[in-house]
Parts: C-alpha cells; sequence; structure tokens
C-alpha cells in the first residue's frame, strides 16, 4: 500500500515544475541558450551526471509503501512500518545486522568479547562477525584476493550496464538528429558534438564502475563497516541521500516564492511598499537564525510530545521534523535573494519597455509578470544552485548541534554526531565520519562545480566580458551553436 509523506509530495510537486519548466525553456530561447551553455561545458555536464546520479537514489527513497502481511483470513493485511523502494532494493543489507562495532571489510567485530573455552577457561577474544566475511575461512591474503576479485566482477557488471545506457543514448540522439548510429558514436567519440556527451559518458561510467564494485562487495562484507548497534555504515549513507536532496530542494521551494514576490514588489512599487518589505527582511537577517532554529525545533518537539497520536508511525514523525525544518530553513534565507531581486528590479524599471508599458496603460501585475519576472530569472537560478551546497552543509551542522532532523532518520549530520563520541574510544571509531564525509564531499563539490557553470553561462556580465575580450573563445562558441557534420548534437 503506497504512503504520501509530506516531504513525498512536495519532492513530486518539485520534479512537476522541474518537468514544466524544462518544456518552457526548450521553447523559449532566452532560457534554452543558457543552458545549452551550461551543456556544453565539460565540467557542466560531468557534474550535471553526477547530481543526477544522486537525484536518483533520493528519488528511489521517496517511493514509500507498507508491504503487505501474511494473514489468514481473505483480507489484505498491511504491516505498520513504512519502508522505500530503496529499502526494498537493499534488505539484504538491512538485515545483515552484527552485534556492534567491525571495520571496513573486517571478518572480526572490532570489540573483544569474553568466551569461554572448551575446557572451561574464559578469554578475550575478536567474535567472527556473523555476516561479514562469513563466506572466507582462510587468513587475510585470502580476503584481499577475494575482495579483488570481487570489485573486478562488480565492475564488470557496471560495465555492462553502462554500454546498455550508452548505446540507447547513441540511439536517441541519432533518432533525435537524423544521423546514423556510427556517425553520432564517432562524433561523441571524437567529443565533436555540440552538448558534451563524451564527458557525461565518461563520468557515468566511473560511476558504474565503483559503484557496480561497492554493490558486489557490500553483498558479502561491510564496504565502510558498521555502527555502534551493528548497522551498515554504506547503507546509512546511501539512505541519508534523500535528507540532503530534500533539505536542499524543498528549502528553495519554501523560499523561492517570498523572495520572488517580496523582491519584485518592493523594486516595482517603491515608496511605503518598499519601505515596509526592507523592514521585514531587515528585521528577519538580524535575528540569529541558528537560535530561531532551535526555537522552531522545540517547540515542535514539545507539541509531537504533547500528542502522539497524530502520528501512526515513526517515519511519518520524522518526516514532519524534516518538513518542518525545510520550513523554518526557508523563512531564515529568503532576505539574501530578496535584496538582489529589488536592486535588478530597481534598475529594470527604468529601462525603456518598461516606461512605455506603463504609458501604455499596462496592469503593474502583467508588468512584473511579463517583463520583471522573465528578466530576474538568472539571478534566481544562480542563487539557487549557489544556496543548494550550503543548505546541505547546513543540515549536518544542525544534526550535529542536536536541533537537526529526527535522530531515528539517517542523515549525515546524524552521522556525523553520533562519530563525534566515537572518536573518543580507544581504539578510534573512524569510518562513520570518513563514509558520511564522502558522500558529503560528492554531493556538495559536484553541486558547486554546476554552480559555477550556472553562474558563468546565465550571467551576462561575465558572458559579454569574455566574449569581447577574446574573438577567438566568441568565434568557438559560434561554432559550437552549429551542429557537426553528421548530425549529431
Amino acid at each position: 500500500m503506497l504512503v504520501f509523506l509530506w516531504t513525498d509530495a512536495l519532492l513530486y510537486l518539485l520534479l512537476v515544475a522541474i518537468a514544466v519548466f524544462i518544456g518552457f525553456a526548450t521553447r523559449s530561447r532566452p532560457l534554452r541558450d543558457p543552458w545549452l551553455r551550461v551543456l556544453q561545458s565539460r565540467m557542466g555536464m560531468a557534474s550535471l551526471v553526477v547530481l543526477l546520479a544522486y537525484a536518483s537514489v533520493g528519488i528511489l527513497d521517496s517511493v514509500h509503501f507498507r508491504p503487505s502481511v501474511d494473514s489468514q483470513s481473505d483480507e489484505q493485511r498491511y504491516g505498520s512500518q513504512v519502508v522505500s523502494l530503496l529499502d526494498s532494493i537493499a534488505k539484504p543489507l538491512i538485515v545483515q545486522t552484527e552485534e556492534t562495532y567491525s571495520a571496513p571489510f573486517a571478518k572480526h567485530a572490532y570489540v573483544q568479547r569474553v568466551v569461554t573455552r572448551a575446557d572451561g577457561s574464559k578469554a578475550q577474544v575478536y567474535p567472527r562477525l556473523e555476516f561479514g566475511g562469513a563466506h572466507l575461512a582462510g587468513d587475510d591474503d585470502a580476503k584481499a584476493w577475494d575482495i579483488f576479485t570481487k570489485s573486478l566482477v562488480g565492475a564488470g557488471w557496471g560495465l555492462l550496464a553502462w554500454l546498455a545506457v550508452a548505446a540507447l543514448l547513441i540511439a536517441v540522439i541519432s533518432v533525435g538528429t537524423g544521423g546514423s548510429y556510427k556517425q553520432v558514436a564517432g562524433h561523441i567519440r571524437r567529443d565533436n558534438t555540440r552538448l558534451r556527451w563524451r564527458a557525461g559518458l565518461i563520468t557515468l561510467a566511473v560511476i558504474f564502475l565503483v559503484c557496480g564494485g561497492f554493490l558486489e562487495l557490500a553483498g558479502h562484507y561491510h564496504v565502510f563497516g558498521t555502527d555502534k548497534v551493528g548497522q551498515d555504515v554504506f547503507l546509512e549513507s546511501i539512505k541519508s541521500i534523500r535528507t540532503g536532496l530534500l533539505i536542499g530542494t524543498l528549502t528553495t521551494l519554501i523560499m523561492l516564492p517570498f523572495a520572488l514576490v517580496l523582491g519584485i514588489m518592493a523594486g516595482y512599487f517603491k515608496g511605503w511598499v518598499d519601505d515596509a518589505i526592507q523592514y521585514l527582511y531587515t528585521t528577519l537577517s538580524s535575528i540569529p537564525g541558528v537560535l530561531l532554529i532551535v526555537a522552531a525545533i522545540l517547540m515542535l518537539q514539545v507539541y509531537m510530545e504533547n500528542n502522539p497520536g497524530l502520528y501512526e508511525t515513526t517515519a511519518e514523525r520524522a518526516d514532519l521534523r524534516l518538513l518542518f525544518l525545510c520550513l523554518i530553513l526557508g523563512v531564515t534565507s529568503w532576505t539574501g535573494l530578496c535584496r538582489l531581486l529589488r536592486a535588478e528590479t530597481l534598475k529594470l524599471g527604468e529601462m525603456e519597455y518598461v516606461q512605455a508599458a506603463r504609458g501604455l496603460g499596462v496592469g503593474s501585475i502583467r508588468i512584473m509578470a511579463r517583463h520583471i519576472l522573465p528578466n530576474v530569472m538568472h539571478i534566481v537560478l544562480i542563487q539557487i544552485v549557489l544556496d543548494f551546497s550550503a543548505l546541505v552543509l547546513a543540515e549536518a551542522v544542525l544534526s550535529y548541534i542536536g536541533v537537526g532532523v529526527d535522530p531515528s532518520m539517517d542523515s549525515w549530520g546524524n552521522m556525523i554526531n553520533g562519530a563525534r563520541l566515537e572518536m573518543a574510544r580507544d581504539p578510534i571509531v573512524w569510518w562513520p565520519l570518513a563514509a558520511a564525509f564522502i558522500f558529503m564531499l560528492g554531493l556538495v563539490l559536484a553541486a558547486n562545480l554546476f554552480a559555477d557553470v550556472v553562474r558563468d553561462a546565465f550571467d551576462p556580465r561575465l558572458r559579454k566580458g569574455s566574449s569581447a575580450d577574446d574573438p577567438e573563445q566568441q568565434s568557438q562558441e559560434d561554432q559550437l551553436a552549429q551542429p557537426p557534420a553528421g548530425g549529431a548534437r
């Protein structure tokens, strides 16, 4: 039985909005040309592929349902636990739980335990893990060779999957451009296409090879070890992707209407409207954001503790806290974009076409929607992609200080918060912190690189300056705008 959490519904709404925007951008040259420049950049295409890989995992983890349970009666019954499609795929990793800590690729536990020998004597030993490396009976040399061979097998499966995806992509491009399959493949191999498909396919190949090797190893080892309660850290890191993506995207979805409406109104109407909006965001900016978030989260906790009957499952309770955290972050982060839009609207309000529209008696709402909004969208897009990585890092900081997402929800912030105490052990338990760092670095780095490319493509000052100073670069851009001889695009 499908279950729609609040964050799931907002994520689906965001996907629909993105699809509508893509359809609108393909028919609007002012929006289509900058995005084509983004895809004509090798760095932009490579970082976009990484972000899409993260987004795919987040979407799989956002399809929730209650599994059916066996019942003696004819009536269909469903369990009380809410699981996701990703949980169903990764079920072997969920059930392979150890007793406590174990290091990456270890066969024995990380903590000693007192056992009684056959002769009645007691000894402290590192017990053998129940699942990690259970198929091995030899020494560490056999384990090293087994890890190497299974990595190659997994990489081989990943290579086959990549070949299938690449073949499908080439077929789609050949159908869309009218060129032959061989011609399109040759243009991509020589990087002689309008869009940088070769960079995207190389990045996708690396992702498939790495993921294939890790997934093959995850069925026999704990790749990133286990935590205090014996859960697989690799699975926790993957499950945390959804939380990071939701924090970055839903917060933007919440703050964008405030910034757009108030920023454009302040710059267009001026006068007392401008004064009131400036007073609002100046007052809000003067309040320390962390204190406001702490106060709001504590109020929500008190409300949920006083009304436990409003939530049927733990997942619904954790989802409400995540939604509330996105709401608070959105309310406290729209002021910067609002200032930028106000300043840009003040400049656009003095342009000739706006003055002509006013002289012809066009209404203010129509002028703001038809003339102001399209000309400030480059600022909105640049600010959105720049704020995404900052919001992902903000979740980790807030969870570290105890006011982030619910402790029962998988997130990189909760992993870092738990690793804070584990780092004080002797010997040190370092792998939960390392796993959270690696996965967060991949997402934030890709988002920052993509943001730089988007900024260069949409900022008219940077684009005009580079074209005027470098005629050869302008000539290359003109050549990229034309399809190659083979018809590949």
